[in-house]
């Protein structure tokens, strides 16, 4: 009885943990909600800078700031022209650039961002820097992190209901190695990746939206690719797509950002 009552309270939660996603119209999985997990996310991006150097008052940190307003106002236009115009009121944006020589940019829930020194030779001016905010606020806009939280969830709550149902040891544990490597390898990593996908595709539209030419993103991926020197795992063993997935639809899908820019007034880029 435990065995089945535990099994439907998780397809209960998989069925009330779906919300949708604006940009895609796609239904998303996600079990917390605004007022839960931002505030968390809020506090620990706020220990974060205590504990870290954040770099004030020079021209790259002012211009991380100024790119990152201008892409969530771009955000903020295309959401109220698409009959969502109160999707963004619990979000508290905020832009920090911290000293550190990793080549990464990350976004938590709600729309707090860092960028860290290492990248901005990647991105090398004010555009490559919007293709990467672009593709950050878009991880906030998709509520990814809620996601892989929920997703998380699931995984867990699987992995419990084996082990609950499995009386038999040796089984159970044959269970667990083979779930542990199936549902990351099989279920995990692509979802992350489809995650950073749709990141790259809201990313490159909002940024068109914002007066960032859409080319450049690509251009920027080249540039990653080269700093990395061709070191990465295989795609399917990654949280990420590849280089070259990335540049090439990076490249198919700036003819559309384009396209959506020109909707709101847009026909030059910067």
């Amino acid at each position: 009885m435990k065995k089945k009552l535990y099994l439907i309270v998780l397809v209960f939660l998989g069925i009330l943990g779906c919300k949708t996603n604006p940009f895609t119209g796609k239904s998303t999985l996600n079990f917390y909600q605004n007022n839960s997990i931002f505030p968390t996310a809020f506090a620990q991006y706020d220990e974060f800078l205590k504990e870290n150097k954040v770099v004030t008052g020079t021209n790259e940190a002012k211009t991380i700031s100024s790119v990152g307003q201008r892409i969530a106002k771009a955000a903020e236009r295309w959401l109220s022209a698409n009959g969502y115009p109160g999707y963004l009121q619990d979000y508290q944006w905020e832009y920090n650039l911290v000293q550190d020589e990793t080549v990464n940019a990350w976004c938590m829930p709600g729309g707090k961002i860092v960028f860290y020194t290492g990248i901005l030779p990647i991105c090398e001016d004010e555009t490559g820097i919007a293709v990467v905010m672009g593709h950050e606020v878009a991880h906030a806009l998709a509520d990814h992190g809620a996601q892989r939280m929920s997703a998380g969830m699931i995984q867990q709550g699987i992995a419990v209901a084996g082990n609950i149902a499995i009386d038999d040891p040796q089984k159970r544990n044959i269970f667990n190695q083979a779930y542990g490597i199936g549902s990351t390898v099989g279920v995990m990593l692509p979802f992350s990746r489809s995650h950073e996908t749709e990141a790259d595709r809201i990313g490159l539209q909002i940024m068109a939206i914002a007066g960032y030419n859409p080319d450049e993103a690509a251009e920027l991926w080249k540039r990653m690719k080269a700093n990395s020197g061709g070191q990465a795992p295989p795609e399917f063993l990654s949280t990420h797509p590849s280089n070259d997935t990335r540049i090439t639809n990076l490249t198919n899908w700036a003819p559309l950002a384009k396209e959506e820019a020109k909707k709101y007034g847009v026909t030059s880029f910067q």
